[in-house]
Parts: C-alpha cells; structure tokens; sequence
C-alpha cells in the first residue's frame, strides 16, 4: 500500500515533489563553507589560522633613567602575557607575529602636591614604543607608543617600591600592547 503525502515532501513517497533548487543550492552552500577559515580566539584575541608562533625582542632601554633591569621585567611581563593569552609557542626572533620596541621614557614627578608645598605622591610613568609585524597581514604591521603611570607616597623612597611599580606598570603596559594589535581594539 502506498500513502500520499499530502503536499509535503518527503524523499520515497509517490507524488513528492523535489525542488530543482535543493541540490545546486547545498553544493554552493558546502563550497562557501568549506572555502573559508576561521580565525581562533585564546584569550579575546583573533589570529591568523596559520599562525604558530610569537616573539617579543628586548625592549631597549633608552630613557635616561631607565634600567637595564626594567627593561627586562617590562620584556618578560610581555612574553608571559602573550603566551597566556595566545595558544602560540614562543621563539626567540622572527615568529609569526613579532614585537620589538624601546623604552623611550622614565620620569618621576609629583603630584597631590598638599598646602604646604610638598608633595603628598609622587608619579612614575613609563613610555615604550612597540613596533608590532605580521608575518600574514601586513596592513597590520604598526608602531605604537604607549604610556602608563603608577602613583606611590612621596614618603617612600623610590629604590625601595621601584620594583613594585616597574612591574605593575608593565602589566599594564602588557595588556595594552595586546589589545591594540591582538585585540582588536
């Protein structure tokens, strides 16, 4: 016995009827589909989907004050970021995605000066030129600079709290490099 399908249709029932449309249109659908690449997301970043490796050179340090040893904490806190926050491996030059830069300034200022004209805090602010390559996309190669602060009570001596301070404000500094050329900010 044989069923009619009332106007439905469905594959194996006598009178179905089937779209002329139904198989050009999967096929042009598996196509584009199957044509295009998705880029990934680790940590609120997009990479290219060929994309395996990152390097970041020591940031050099040519601010009068600057050190050699926050250059090597601001360096380090970029490459713990990236490979936190990106599933690429770490090389030492030339990776897929590059970073190099300078410390460029290094000053300490006071701020909240109080009535009797002294300062309550005092202000260290730390400014990097970074310059970001692509290896796939050269429309987003770009050179930035970048400046962040961090107060601390003028009545603590900068060599004892200078520590705390270059690193905080390389996390900072850190974050920012990310976001503006991995994060799509």
């Amino acid at each position: 016995m044989v069923e009619k399908c009332k106007g439905v249709r469905v594959q194996g029932c006598k009178g179905a009827q089937r779209s002329p449309l139904s198989l050009p249109l999967l096929l042009a659908l598996f196509l584009l589909l199957s044509g295009c690449r998705v880029n990934y997301s680790f940590g609120g970043g997009t990479f290219h989907p060929d994309a395996k490796t990152i390097s970041v050179q020591y940031f050099d340090p040519r601010a009068p004050l600057s050190s050699p040893r926050t250059a090597q904490v601001l360096t380090e806190t970029v490459r713990d970021l990236m490979q936190a926050q990106t599933p690429l491996a770490l090389v030492k030059a030339e990776g897929d995605y590059d970073y190099e830069g300078a410390i460029t300034g290094y000053n300490v200022q006071p701020v909240a000066i109080q009535s009797n004209e002294t300062a309550a805090q005092n202000r260290l602010t730390i400014t990097i030129q970074v310059r970001f390559r692509n290896r796939f996309d050269e429309k987003q190669n770009t050179e930035i600079t970048l400046s962040r602060f961090v107060d601390y009570q003028s009545t603590q001596d900068l060599v004892t709290v200078e520590e705390d301070l270059v690193r905080e404000i390389s996390r900072q500094l850190s974050q920012d490099i990310f976001d503006r050329t991995l994060g799509n900010w």
